[in-house]
């Protein structure tokens, strides 16, 4: 991409019917390291690749936790993504102080929406950069939806952004089918493989560089990190030897 006469803003259009600003946006997400999100009938699970600056700097955390039903991934800027998960948090607490009720999942994400789109609107702002999977399980049942820094929402069974998440994707697209009736702790599993396509050759998925996160009928938002997550990847190392054999 290059600089143009119609990117000085984010309410300018192109002759084109296009807002390079939000274009821009949408390539920070893609910069970031990749997520991945699934559901089952009963569960939803992210995992994440967390990225450290430097060797002499800690990996920076990848999914928030925003109530005991709801949880977000990260990819993009991460200051951006702080912005917004502390607004969830504010609105998941104003809903069970007014309405004394855990804040629906798809009322969360449009709010968010809704605060993305009005940055394309009024001139002086900027889109946020960052892009989010949101999961939660409410009355409706699990669900898992993407933000993207347009103010669009969409809802999947599974779904990855960030680097190198189409490789992510394409393993979902032939897998999907399976999610509905998995246990957690497959799910998880399935998750890592995913994951693991939009890593780097040489790369590992190992404790240091992912994170965990779900949610669902029976477990509130739980996110594991560090040496919480090794019981997941030697699953997916004996998957992977079983395989082979």
């Amino acid at each position: 991409m290059f600089r143009n006469q119609y990117d000085n803003d984010a309410t300018t259009w192109s002759p084109h019917g296009r807002i390079f600003q939000v274009e821009y946006a949408s390539e920070a997400v893609k910069q970031g390291s990749a997520v991945v999100g699934l559901k089952s009938k009963d569960n939803v699970v992210l995992v994440a690749v967390k990225r450290s600056p430097n060797e002499l700097a800690s990996y920076q955390k990848k999914i928030v936790r925003i109530d005991d039903h709801m949880g977000i991934a990260m990819a993009g800027l991460t200051s951006d993504a702080r912005v917004l998960s502390n607004y969830l948090r504010s609105e998941a607490m104003r809903s069970k102080m007014v309405y004394g009720r855990a804040l629906p999942v798809g009322r969360a994400v449009t709010s968010i929406g809704d605060k993305a789109q009005t940055n394309t609107q009024e001139y002086g702002r900027r889109p946020y950069g960052v892009g989010l999977l949101v999961i939660g399980h409410d009355d409706t049942g699990p669900h898992l939806y993407e933000f993207n820094p347009s103010g669009v929402v969409s809802e999947y069974y599974a779904y990855s952004i960030g680097a190198r998440s189409q490789s992510a994707r394409t393993n979902l697209e032939r897998n999907f089918e399976k999610f509905e009736d998995m246990p957690l702790k497959e799910l998880i599993v399935q998750g890592l493989r995913a994951l693991r396509d939009t890593l780097q050759q040489g790369k590992l998925l190992d404790t240091l560089n992912t994170s965990i996160g779900f949610v669902g009928k029976d477990a509130k938002m739980t996110i594991l990190d560090g040496e919480d997550t090794q019981a997941y990847l030697d699953l997916l190392d004996e998957g992977e030897a079983m395989e082979t054999e």
